[in-house]
């Protein structure tokens, strides 16, 4: 069974992603905002009512209602900094109030036969992306609450013609239905989407953070050949000066095996270097490769894992004997990294890595003999935090949540890769021993244009 997540608890990208919601992130500043125009139309929709239906309705208590909004905006306003977060149970709290107040003034305007009754769920659609499940929860049971209180008991809305406005009752109870409806559909779905982007907001900044990583580590040879470069002048101005002074003191032997110690170690810094920086100030080895060398150079930090890993290159029709050369980007190397980790992690004692390439496409494929993807979660694999995935018999209390397999889908996806996820390589290997090869198996497969060497990245 294959890992989940490649994340230590003790690095950047674990912190990045342990709480997959921030539970005091929603700024007063904006809440205040969106309040204001709330306060607003209630105050536009009044006048309207009053000037163009001439209804008789008692004004005064209304715009105490809207006022007491008002009022408690101002309060925001003035007694906190306009950068204040607000927690769950404080953002929760304005909603609630926001929800009562507004069911108040539809009391004294007609209750549901108001045409704007569906106003009532403003404030969850306004909670929805910022709420925990359980806030919404409870502001849903509160508008749930005041719709039906509204259903029961309202002012009836009357016009200076004497006329009552008042929908049949089939009407009503039908406008009844829809806003407790539409309550719940709210409480739950808007709530599962706000959920989804706040999780795949995390998940990408994580794999951001793990590609920066790569790319700072991918940089250290064009530092190291810049390093060997500078410090190669002075080195040798010490190491001729040491030599002079050498022959100038061969009658002071102490001194002499002092400039003699100085010159070796001047010679062998430039030694060290010169090995060093040698792979650097080729660019062409730090920029392009060839296939067979770049998923050696990806699989190399888990070859002495106490796990055989196969490789396997073979040309397909069309594609030449010559393995291609191919773009060294760190996006893939990582991306594969993270692939091979996993199946030495999970394998019984056999992992095989293939690559073949053809005149169009490359692919590579990452197989093992362990158990294999979870058959109940193998369609969603590439999704971050798709839940727990079990414990495994290879990492005994571990548990993965996708993340890994998320940031090395999405770092391959990124160099134009298409990857596959399927349990038993049966119907995908071509290449001896097929009957052991029944784990996990991941194809990654490239246009040839996308990975070849020259391509734009």
């Amino acid at each position: 069974m294959w890992d989940f997540d490649m994340v230590d608890d003790d690095t950047p990208l674990a912190d990045a992603t342990s709480r997959r919601v921030d539970r005091r992130w929603i700024q007063l500043r904006t809440l205040v905002n969106m309040r204001w125009w709330g306060i607003f139309g209630q105050i536009s929709i009044l006048m309207l009512a009053y000037w163009f239906y001439a209804i008789t309705n008692p004004i005064g208590p209304c715009l105490l209602a809207i006022g007491a909004g008002a009022a408690s905006n101002l309060v925001a306003s003035l007694f906190y900094p306009r950068s204040k977060l607000l927690s769950q149970r404080e953002a929760c709290w304005i909603m609630t109030f926001d929800t009562l107040q507004l069911g108040a003034v539809l009391w004294m305007l007609g209750g549901l036969n108001n045409p704007f009754a569906f106003l009532i769920i403003g404030p969850l659609v306004v909670a929805a992306p910022a709420l925990s499940l359980r806030s919404m929860i409870y502001l849903g049971a509160t508008t749930i609450a005041v719709t039906t209180f509204l259903y029961r008991s309202f002012t009836p809305l009357e016009t200076t013609q004497g006329y009552q406005l008042d929908a049949s009752p089939g009407l009503f109870f039908g406008i009844y239905a829809a806003i407790v409806i539409a309550t719940v559909f709210l409480t739950v779905y808007s709530r599962w989407i706000a959920t989804e982007m706040q999780v795949m907001s995390g998940a990408l900044h994580a794999t951001q953070i793990e590609l920066a990583r790569t790319q700072k580590l991918n940089q250290l040879s064009g530092v190291v050949a810049a390093t060997a470069h500078e410090l190669g002048t002075p080195l040798a101005t010490i190491s001729l000066a040491s030599g002079e002074l050498a022959n100038e003191l061969s009658d002071r032997e102490d001194l002499r095996s002092e400039a003699v110690l100085i010159r070796g170690e001047a010679e062998r810094c430039k030694n060290i270097l010169r090995s060093m920086g040698s792979a650097g100030m080729d660019d062409s080895h730090t920029r392009s490769t060839l296939l067979p060398a770049l998923i050696d150079e990806a699989a190399e930090p888990h070859l002495e894992r106490g796990k055989a890993v196969h490789f396997y290159h073979v040309e397909s029709e069309g594609g030449g004997r010559t393995p291609p050369t191919v773009s060294r980007r760190p996006e893939i190397i990582h991306g594969l990294r993270n692939l091979v980790q996993n199946a030495v992690d999970f394998a019984e004692e056999n992992v095989w890595v293939e690559s073949t390439w053809s005149d169009r496409t490359l692919s590579v494929r990452v197989m093992d003999d362990g158990r294999g993807f979870p058959k109940r979660v193998l369609r969603r694999i590439g999704l971050p935090f798709i839940g727990s995935i079990g414990r495994s018999a290879a990492r005994p209390g571990y548990q993965g949540m996708g993340l890994g397999l998320f940031i090395a889908k999405t770092l391959l996806e990124r160099s134009g890769a298409k990857v596959a996820f399927a349990n038993g390589s049966d119907a995908l290997s071509k290449y001896g021993e097929h009957d052991r090869r029944v784990g996990a198996v991941v194809e990654i497969t490239w246009p040839r244009s996308a990975i070849e060497a020259g391509a734009p990245a």
